[in-house]
């Protein structure tokens, strides 16, 4: 099985989810999956367009900003678009790590025939210390966004279906929250923490597993 994911890293959001990234790409080396990682220039429509036919991934992790319709790779060029390229995901199970696309693209998406779409129907948001940027996976406030989105992946990653793999993940980011309450000076912390798990939803089958 193979599992394709795009990973921008041109700005400081697109250079922290690259990172955290890349805690899934180990688990899904470690479960036996063949990983297509497009990273930096790679993370381009043409290229995800080709990698996407010839690899044929099972999953596939979109990383990067995005909009209602579309997911972007590489200084932000359109990777991912609802109508022009969707069809791309017949038949795959995706997660994107992306703002706002699963507003429009995520439904699209299904009736174009992918077998579930799981992402952010508005801002993907999250907390970091610019003081880590060099250093993103040591970032404890990052951590806390981060940790509950790679865990759906993980999951999922080890055969749980999307319901069970997005339950764990909801779970993780009430701990999170209920973490962060704790201190009066993580209190923008838990705002975003309940802003995320909000607008995390998922379209299509949510029984499907790879």
């Amino acid at each position: 099985m193979k599992f394709l994911v795009t990973r921008p890293e041109h700005d400081d959001t697109t250079h922290y989810l690259s990172s955290w990234a890349k805690q899934i790409m180990v688990c899904a080396e470690n479960h036996g999956l063949q990983i297509i990682d497009l990273n930096r220039e790679r993370a381009v429509k043409a290229e995800f367009e080709g990698k996407i036919n010839a690899g044929n991934p099972c999953l596939v992790m979109l990383n990067g900003h995005g909009g209602d319709n579309l997911v972007a790779g590489h200084k932000n060029e359109p990777l991912l678009i609802g109508g022009i390229n969707d069809r791309l995901l017949k038949s795959r199970i995706v997660y994107a790590l992306s703002c706002m696309s699963a507003k429009e693209l995520a439904p699209r998406s299904i009736q174009s025939g992918a077998k579930c779409y799981t992402g952010y129907d508005d801002d993907f948001i999250f907390n970091y210390m610019p003081s880590m940027l060099s250093r993103p996976l040591n970032d404890e406030r990052a951590r806390m966004f981060f940790e509950p989105s790679n865990l759906f992946m993980k999951s999922l990653i080890k055969g749980n279906c999307v319901e069970e793999a997005k339950a764990k993940a909801v779970r993780l980011f009430k701990r999170n929250i209920a973490k962060a309450l704790a201190s009066p000076i993580s209190a923008r912390l838990a705002k975003n923490l309940w802003w995320d798990l909000k607008h995390f939803v998922s379209h299509g089958n949510l029984n499907a597993s790879i």
